[in-house]
């Protein structure tokens, strides 16, 4: 599988979202049947924007947020750089309880969106 397939990538970002619950780098890239490795991160990073522009034009809320460090649940600092925390008007800290707080609140839309989807009850 490739990590420039967006459709293959946004297909397990929507199935961690539907089931409520994040993927680390090295989740996802074993998913996508690859180990982890710097390049490869950068690689999927890339291809995670192309998914959020997607779904954005869709009204979709953003899946790459839900992409996260194992060492402590954040997205990394591409993420934080690259769109978005700053497409949210955010311009705290990447780090501890408040951008813990303001990651979970965007995974939480992404959680209950695509659980009402699963369900079919989007109009």
């Amino acid at each position: 599988m490739s990590l420039a397939d967006p459709d293959e990538v946004r297909a397990h970002l929507v199935g961690a979202a539907a089931a409520g619950h994040p993927l680390t780098y090295s989740e996802l890239l074993a998913r996508l049947g690859h180990g982890f490795s710097r390049p490869k991160m950068r690689a999927l990073c890339k291809t995670l924007g192309a998914v959020d522009r997607d779904g954005a034009a869709r009204g979709e809320p953003e899946l790459a947020v839900l992409v996260v460090r194992q060492s402590d649940g954040l997205p990394g600092q591409g993420w934080w750089v690259d769109g978005g925390a700053r497409d949210h008007g955010y311009d705290g800290p990447w780090e501890g309880p408040r951008a813990a707080a303001f990651v979970a609140g965007l995974q939480q839309r992404a959680f209950d969106y695509w659980a009402v989807a699963r369900e079919g009850r989007l109009d």
